[in-house]
């Protein structure tokens, strides 16, 4: 297998080659301070307002797809093999982009910081291929912000210009663009630096996890959605990073008979659909975590190793009963998912070794399931509380549970004691639920924090268990204000 020891990307019609790149370099960083293409806007350098927000496109099944990224937490290593599009590319011979001309229409700029941004995302999503629904659209740019236009504009300027059928120059030169990507396709490892600060990029999964066993030391980055903020907000100097998104066996989703196995480096954007699939809730769940950029960029895996407790897809997959695995070197070995978390900050994982694969069970005819994200900001934002409960029903009666939460210990943890307690009870008695949701103290001792209290999340915590049973067994009224439980399709 050959080496390179360049990033290339397509970047206005042209191959850009770079050899001399630092590890933690962003993209925003290389626009602004190298390029000198400064409508891209710094803002929150976390990921969170959108300013940043850069489209990238990347070959699939032949054709080239467009999606919005933050550029502040996009590492340049991201860029090899994709196109890069800005703000500053879009207007055509002295010509407004359609979306910008119709920002400008519907008066969906004030101060203009957020607009680039915007401009974007909107960018992708008028290249989506089919015009999108209001609540599409408000999907679309949750992860944009704005402070002074408000969004009613910014969605008529969507509504007029997303319509299904792209006719800009990037619609025009599509097939050049897929077959100068595919040309980039190479096969080849990328290994930029040297043995002390590189930025690694394997095309393999043999090669990933031998050079991770070689290198111990070494980051693993996958979309770089929490990577990125020990950068721009810890200043962390990360000298050796490798990263997993050029093996396209890690973004590999089996959709199975009685499971979905989604491999490491699979964005929640490519498990979205399959995972989705499994009840509406968890759906709902992948719908509000973090914003279209994040989705676009982060993955599951990388979640399940960062061991955050208030990561928002550990509680769900383990309900679910989920099953991971992990290779070091030609070594592979699996556990439940619930074990990997130790303590704070401890995971099951020794240096080097890999998250390599998550199987997650489908749920069977008798078993109903439910998760709920409590947060400050419906969109957009970190859980103050997420849980996730799973029921197997014999009859009108819970025969066994299993029940995570998230934001209520060092951990995302299962509920033992309320899980015991809620065996036997009866959907039609609220009387035989009173034991089980009173055990939640016994299973949790929540800290306060700036989002929650503990008071508050032992109390939410308890009302979500009571709400849960209540929608299971089928309770007449109304327990949702938002996310609507919808019947898959």
């Amino acid at each position: 297998m050959s080496t390179r020891n360049t990033i290339r990307f397509l970047r206005r019609g042209e191959i850009v080659e770079l050899a001399h790149v630092p590890p933690i370099q962003t993209v925003l960083d290389y626009l602004r301070l190298d390029e000198k293409s400064r409508g891209t806007k710094e803002g929150c350098n976390e990921g969170d307002c959108g300013a940043c927000t850069v489209a990238i496109g990347r070959l699939r099944h032949g054709r080239v797809v467009y999606e919005p990224v933050n550029a502040c937490i996009l590492l340049m290593g991201h860029l090899d093999g994709t196109e890069l599009v800005t703000v500053d590319d879009l207007a055509d011979n002295g010509e407004l982009h359609p979306v910008q001309r119709a920002m400008v229409d519907t008066h969906g700029s004030q101060c203009g910081f957020c607009t680039p941004g915007f401009i974007m995302s909107l960018f992708t999503l008028y290249h989506a291929g089919a015009a999108p629904t209001r609540q599409q659209i408000a999907d679309h740019i949750a992860g944009n912000l704005c402070r002074c236009t408000g969004y009613r504009p910014i969605i008529d300027a969507a509504t007029a210009s997303c319509t299904g059928h792209p006719a800009d120059r990037w619609a025009r030169g599509a097939k050049a663009a897929a077959k100068t990507l595919a040309a980039l396709d190479d096969g080849s490892d990328v290994m930029v630096g040297s043995g002390e600060s590189f930025i690694a990029r394997p095309s393999n999964a043999d090669a990933l996890a031998a050079l991770a066993a070689r290198h111990p030391d070494a980051t693993i980055v996958s979309g770089a959605t929490d990577v990125g903020l020990w950068i721009t907000k810890q200043l962390r100097q990360l000298p050796k990073i490798i990263m997993t998104g050029g093996v396209s066996s890690l973004h590999h989703i089996e959709d199975a008979a009685e499971r979905i196995s989604i491999s490491a480096a699979a964005t929640y954007a490519e498990a979205f659909e399959s995972l989705g699939r499994i009840d509406p809730d968890v759906g709902e769940v992948l719908r509000r975590l973090g914003s279209t950029q994040v989705r676009a960029s982060g993955t599951i895996g990388g979640n399940i190793a960062n061991g955050s407790p208030i990561g928002d897809m550990p509680p769900v997959l383990i309900a679910l009963g989920a099953t991971l695995h992990l290779r070091y070197g030609e070594r592979e070995r699996q556990m439940p998912l619930e074990d990997f978390f130790i303590a704070y900050g401890r995971q099951d994982r020794s240096p080097g070794e890999l998250v390599w694969r998550v199987d997650v069970p489908k749920l069977k005819a008798n078993e109903a399931f439910r998760a709920y994200k409590i947060s400050k900001r419906f969109d957009q934002d970190i859980s103050a509380v997420m849980s996730a409960f799973r029921l197997t029903l014999d009859g009108r009666r819970v025969a066994s549970a299993r029940i995570a939460f998230g934001g209520m210990a060092a951990t995302p943890k299962r509920a033992a004691q309320t899980e015991l307690a809620l065996a036997g009870a009866a959907l039609d008695d609220e009387a035989t639920w009173t034991a089980a949701i009173a055990a939640l103290a016994q299973d949790y001792q929540p800290i306060a924090d700036m989002r929650a209290s503990a008071a508050y999340r032992m109390e939410v915590a308890q009302g979500l268990l009571r709400k849960a049973l209540l929608e299971i067994a089928g309770a007449a009224a109304d327990t949702r204000v938002t996310g609507q439980r919808m019947a898959v399709a």
